[in-house]
């Protein structure tokens, strides 16, 4: 099976309950159709329930009626939601009214929903931005414990079997935090490994913190920095497999691991890759894709105390119906 193919397999074998508040975007309600025909989430889908029928009528969707719809606007907990989202907010100043007006709001309703216990993962962006997808993520669901930093990771499938885990490798950060300090990185690598584990199901996530330097070849702040998080990263989980800093070349090629740094358990070995900084991770992600004709697939967003994905808003109902599965293994591994 191939790396999509196992990783449906897997959402499959433990079917997870997924909130699309996206319900009247063509594309999202096309995915959850064929997801609720492949038996492969419990789907939730917010909005009026006519609504949505009507769509999937026009659309020729012949599964919808095995989703949850559920209403805002009529829904008997949306007032215990409400009361849900203040109790969380009023620190901030939110008053009940307020909170009572922002339940209304799909992307709020749905993280109200996991937060609540009513359902594992929610997915938008076919409509909506990054920020108003992460926005009501980070207010109501918030971080993983020991967790402040959310990132991206990016599935990296390419054809070069020699490199990572059969040509699998998995690349964090591509999405999220612009430049982030040790402390950050250090999550980075930690919740890069996490996303290793539950969505392209490595049993044994080896970590490269990588650098233009190895093992003290180059002075520089930046080098620094990435010796400092790998340090850090084994200091939140000592059981991590992580080397750095490590040139890439390093990382992933044996021989020239084995010349480089000598000893090390991860060059030449790893299959996950942390990058210094977002720059990077966006430029060299897209370089494997377009150059090496690698497929990507993610962002997969990390950090979350529930998985909560962003879609292009290009998304095509493919793009859709693939996270639905990765967020599935995702809230799996996050019971």
């Amino acid at each position: 099976m191939t790396l999509m193919e196992q990783i449906i397999a897997r959402a499959k074998s433990c079917k997870q309950r997924i909130v699309l508040p996206e319900s009247l975007e063509e594309r999202t309600l096309t995915a959850a159709d064929r997801a609720l025909a492949d038996d492969l989430a419990d789907i939730i889908l917010i909005g009026a329930t006519c609504e949505i029928y009507a769509l999937a009528d026009k659309l020729g969707l012949k599964n919808i009626n095995k989703a949850t719809i559920i209403d805002p606007a009529t829904s008997d907990m949306t007032e215990t939601y409400a009361q849900l989202l203040f109790s969380l907010r009023k620190n901030k100043g939110m008053t009940e009214e307020q909170a009572r007006e922002k339940v209304k709001d799909p992307l709020y309703f749905g993280c109200l929903i996991i937060k609540n216990g009513d359902a594992d993962g929610q997915i938008s962006g076919a409509l909506s931005t990054t920020g108003d997808t992460l926005r009501p993520a980070l207010q109501i669901i918030k971080c993983a414990p020991g967790i402040t930093t959310v990132s991206g990771a990016m599935l990296m499938i390419t054809q070069a079997k020699e490199y990572g885990e059969d040509g699998v490798l998995v690349i964090g950060d591509v999405a999220v935090t612009p430049m982030p300090n040790a402390d950050q990185l250090a999550q980075i690598a930690v919740c890069t490994a996490q996303t290793a584990r539950s969505v392209a199901g490595f049993k044994e996530p080896r970590v490269a913190m990588l650098s233009f330097s190895t093992k003290g070849s180059a002075s520089h702040e930046v080098v620094d920095k990435v010796v400092e998080a790998t340090k850090k990263a084994q200091e939140i989980d000592p059981t991590l497999q992580i080397d750095g800093e490590l040139q890439a070349d390093a990382a992933l090629v044996p021989s020239v691991g084995e010349k480089k740094a000598p000893g090390s358990h991860i060059a030449g070995k790893a299959n996950v890759l942390v990058v210094p900084c977002l720059e990077v991770g966006n430029i060299g992600y897209k370089l494997v894709q377009r150059l090496a004709g690698a497929e990507a697939i993610g962002p997969i967003l990390q950090g979350i105390a529930r998985p909560v994905n962003d879609l292009s808003r290009g998304c095509s109902v493919d793009d859709i119906y693939k996270m639905i599965a990765i967020t599935s293994c995702q809230a799996q591994d996050a019971k």
